[in-house]
């Protein structure tokens, strides 16, 4: 199994990483956490990953901290949850509020996630609640606020990134990725947009939106 990848990041479109290691372009997807402690191409990063084999695919998820993987590999152990509603759980808010959640039985922040309705959030409450003790117990996890990297002006530091289609676009593309409609991926987006923001603070804006 693969359990991280060092080597150049060559191409950043949500959910999906593009890393250069020796020549080899790795296809990596990943939440939206993650994207936000990256800077937009950058050399010798290295990236946590998580193999994820299936009939018909061998997929490769990666991280930006243990924390993240930790907690992706053990929502997917979870009945009915699967990756990409793993992604959307850290796309939608940090590792320690979810464990939160989850301990004080908050099942309606839970519902806020995309795909995931009220019964999903009582199962979710109920079988994550033993396992992320477990892991807490271990160290791997926290209920506690982790520590992330702003720049001066408070903001997560990622940086501007060029792509083929509109900023806007790019930014729906992500949301819809991680679960929500077309309709209310664009809607979020033109709810928040302002041309100077990053692809990665777009996307933050617009989840950040859906919970206020």
């Amino acid at each position: 199994m693969i359990g991280f990848l060092r080597g150049n990041l060559v191409q950043k479109r949500p959910p999906l990483l593009v890393m250069d290691v020796q020549g080899v372009g790795y296809e990596i997807e990943a939440p939206m956490s993650t994207f936000y402690q990256l800077e937009s191409l950058q050399n010798d990063v290295t990236i946590l990953t998580h193999m994820h084999v299936r009939e018909d695919a061998m997929l490769l998820f990666g991280f930006a901290s243990e924390p993240e993987r930790v907690l992706f590999k053990t929502l997917i152990k979870v009945n009915g949850v699967g990756a990409k509603m793993a992604l959307a759980i850290l796309s939608s808010m940090a590792v320690n509020e979810f464990c939160s959640y989850v301990d004080t039985g908050d099942t309606a922040a839970l519902t806020r996630i995309p795909g995931v309705g009220k019964k999903t959030a009582e199962r979710l409450q109920i079988e994550m609640r033993d396992r992320l003790k477990e892991v807490v117990k271990l160290g791997l996890l926290s209920y506690e606020n982790t520590t992330t990297t702003f720049d001066a002006q408070g903001d997560l530091n990622p940086q501007k990134a060029a792509f083929s289609n509109t900023l806007q676009q790019s930014a729906c593309e992500a949301l819809i990725s991680l679960g929500y409609k077309n309709t209310q991926a664009e809607k979020m987006v033109s709810a928040v947009y302002e041309a100077e923001l990053t692809l990665e603070a777009l996307i933050k804006r617009a989840l950040q939106g859906v919970k206020l």
